[in-house]
């Protein structure tokens, strides 16, 4: 009898602690982002107020991120892709409707930069931030800097520059550089783009994504063909960095917070998107990954340094030059086709 009752002591405590275990089990939230995007004491806040635990998981580039999708990967409730992927994504039934009832905070992204937007309306995707691509060169070694993309023609400072690995950042430089637009389908440009660059592949170190800070901060590389936000971060840690704008144009791009067709998490995956969306959140990303948030409210929050930047901050003539990625449809296949000529030409 008392060993019967010991053991039914032991049961119901076994029972009480798998009952309190599963009580205190808190909700996760899985984000798959890039690298180094989102401020870890932020995250740690939301996990403090929401009571739950964010699970974060990256990718270097959209096409690997929506690969990795496509074959089958599951259990992510938030995504950050670009613009152009979000199009193809939605088109595709990927993506979730945001209940805007649980986003009272989109009010704040800032209209001069959503009306730029695919998605004006927000119903699948909220703007993250904007980038603008740039060159970033080393102001004492190439003293006779112009905002062009013709440096990369420039045989001085071969072997120490870089290209983004990235077949519509690259082509969109060479044809930005001939005058046409980086959306263009048309077979004589693109053909055009093509001699550009190889000819300034011959000039170059290697197409790289992500070396090209750490290259260009040490002075391996003495120009380099990057985001703004990548370069204006180096450019805190050293000095001698400046960054430009090609006066031909570029590309200004989205990087957007959308919920997956398959996400769980759906409530929390709302309550993070309004939680980038509150002001301080966003000065605090934007002084962080020096990316702008494009939130209005939080512009005044930010120290006058980043107010004051132009790269940050382009003034309407270099706006008015930059165009966004956008989704060819089947004319796609143009573009790997001329980037897999590019990359083995000699």
């Amino acid at each position: 009898m008392i060993l019967k009752k010991m053991l039914l002591a032991a049961g119901c405590a076994a029972l009480l602690a798998a009952l309190c275990g599963c009580a205190d089990k808190k909700p996760v939230l899985h984000v798959y982002t890039w690298s180094d995007y989102v401020k870890p004491s932020l995250v740690k806040e939301f996990e403090r107020t929401h009571g739950c635990k964010v699970v974060v998981d990256t990718y270097d580039s959209n096409e690997a991120m929506y690969a990795k999708l496509k074959a089958g990967a599951k259990g992510y409730d938030l995504l950050f892709p670009s613009s152009y992927m979000v199009k193809i994504m939605n088109e595709q039934g990927m993506l979730q409707k945001l209940n805007h009832d649980l986003l009272p905070n989109l009010g704040n992204v800032d209209p001069k930069y959503l009306h730029m937007a695919f998605d004006k309306e927000m119903d699948h995707s909220v703007p993250y931030t904007l980038t603008v691509t740039c060159l970033g060169y080393r102001a004492s070694r190439v003293p006779d800097f112009e905002p062009s993309w013709n440096m990369l023609d420039r045989t001085e400072y071969k072997g120490r520059m870089t290209m983004l690995n990235d077949q519509r950042e690259a082509i969109g430089a060479a044809l930005k550089f001939l005058g046409y637009s980086l959306n263009t389908t048309n077979d004589d440009e693109l053909a055009a783009a093509k001699d550009v660059l190889v000819r300034w592949k011959k000039n170059i170190a290697k197409f790289d994504n992500e070396q090209y800070k750490n290259g260009l901060a040490s002075g391996e590389f003495l120009i380099t063909h990057g985001y703004s936000g990548d370069l204006m971060l180096v450019q805190t840690e050293e000095e001698d960095i400046a960054i430009a704008v090609p006066r031909e144009g570029s590309v200004l791009s989205f990087d957007d917070m959308v919920i997956p067709a398959d996400a769980t998490q759906v409530e929390l995956a709302h309550a993070f998107i309004n939680f980038i969306l509150e002001p301080r959140v966003a000065a605090e990303l934007t002084e962080f990954i020096y990316f702008l948030c494009p939130n209005v409210p939080s512009y005044e929050l930010l120290s006058e340094e980043v107010r004051e930047d132009p790269i940050l901050f382009p003034p309407d003539e270099v706006v008015a030059k930059l165009e966004m990625i956008a989704d060819l449809g089947a004319d796609n296949i143009k573009y790997t086709h001329l980037w897999d000529a590019i990359k083995a030409a000699e």
